[in-house]
């Protein structure tokens, strides 16, 4: 049986090399150039070590520690793609910050998805640890790289942005802030199982969503939609405002501003604790999709959402908010 093993890892990790891109290593020195970099980290799965991608920013200095945004891919997605889709790596090199793709597991590369908890796929089913992963892939940037442990952020688009969810309220210390596009806190199924539920976060966190309002995958309101053995009702998203609302200790009533033309109603709720803050971005006939320029610039010309940038909003957001002290839960925002 080990021998079998063995030959069954010989032929799986080039194949893996190949489908998973060609990325080069991260560099074994103290300043490595600007690009995107594969990167293994301890955590296995199948035989193999879980790898994430890097993108280091021009001009990277190791005596000037940068912020690190962790993006998170959607179910059946990668790293690469997301990394496209996004545009983080682009903005991370005129904003000077450091951005990881980490990527859940799947089949030679391919349909990698995340245990949200309550979703999805193998990953729930097998109860993989992403918690923990996700952990060990900044610990790995953080022993490579000059990270400022008060500015690590947390992005994810639909199971990515679950697993955001999941990771913010099981490591809140971890993160100064997170973001999440087109994204549930807990669904049902039709099994008449128990629906999975998110802990309560250690303290406030700030956090802003995007939500497409023609979003079919997992719609604004609760709306059952098919999975692969029935179908999943997942919660509305108004449950999750009231999940960080409750959190955070925000007012019960945002500020709403309109823009676009009415495509765009940015809402924003006030006085919340310990310096934290609650936003969520509602976007009229916007589908299952990360609202950027890679979407938003294939629109018409006259639409309103043409150019829209929910990446730039995320950082203008997320850049506002640091932690003081170590990254424990007695640090607290300033």
């Amino acid at each position: 049986m080990t021998n079998i093993m063995h030959v069954r890892r010989f032929f799986l990790i080039p194949v893996l090399q190949l489908l998973t891109g060609c990325l080069a290593a991260l560099p074994e020195i103290s300043e490595p150039p600007a690009g995107s970099y594969r990167v293994p980290t301890h955590i296995t799965y199948n035989l193999s070590n879980r790898t994430f991608l890097l993108h280091v920013p021009a001009d990277y200095n190791a005596k000037t520690p940068l912020p690190l945004v962790v993006v998170l891919h959607g179910a059946f997605s990668t790293g690469s793609q997301t990394e496209k889709e996004t545009g983080f790596s682009t903005l991370a090199d005129s904003e000077r910050f450091l951005v990881a793709y980490p990527e859940g597991i799947g089949i030679f590369g391919l349909l990698q998805h995340w245990n949200a908890g309550h979703c999805c796929g193998k990953a729930a089913d097998s109860q993989v640890d992403d918690v923990s992963y996700i952990a060990e892939v900044i610990s790995t940037i953080r022993r490579k790289l000059a990270v400022d442990p008060a500015r690590i952020y947390m992005a994810g688009m639909s199971n990515g942005g679950m697993m955001t969810y999941r990771f913010a309220t099981e490591r809140t210390s971890e993160l100064a802030a997170a973001a999440v596009v087109s994204a549930a806190i807990g669904s049902t199924t039709d099994n008449g199982m128990l629906p999975w539920r998110l802990q309560q976060p250690g303290r406030a966190l700030p956090l802003i969503g995007f939500h497409g309002l023609a979003d079919g995958t997992i719609p604004f309101n609760a709306v059952p939609v098919p999975h692969a053995n029935g179908k999943r009702l997942f919660l509305p998203v108004t449950d999750a405002i009231e999940f960080w609302q409750n959190a955070n200790g925000c007012e019960a009533t945002p500020a709403s501003s309109i823009d676009n033309n009415g495509s765009v109603n940015h809402l924003v709720w006030k006085n919340c604790q310990a310096g934290s803050s609650l936003e969520f971005v509602l976007l009229e006939d916007w589908g299952h999709q990360w609202p950027a320029p890679f979407f938003t610039d294939q629109l018409a010309t006259d639409h309103p959402l043409r150019g829209f940038d929910a990446t730039k909003q995320m950082w203008e957001f997320l850049s506002r908010f640091r932690r003081s002290g170590p990254c424990n839960a007695s640090a607290h925002l300033r």
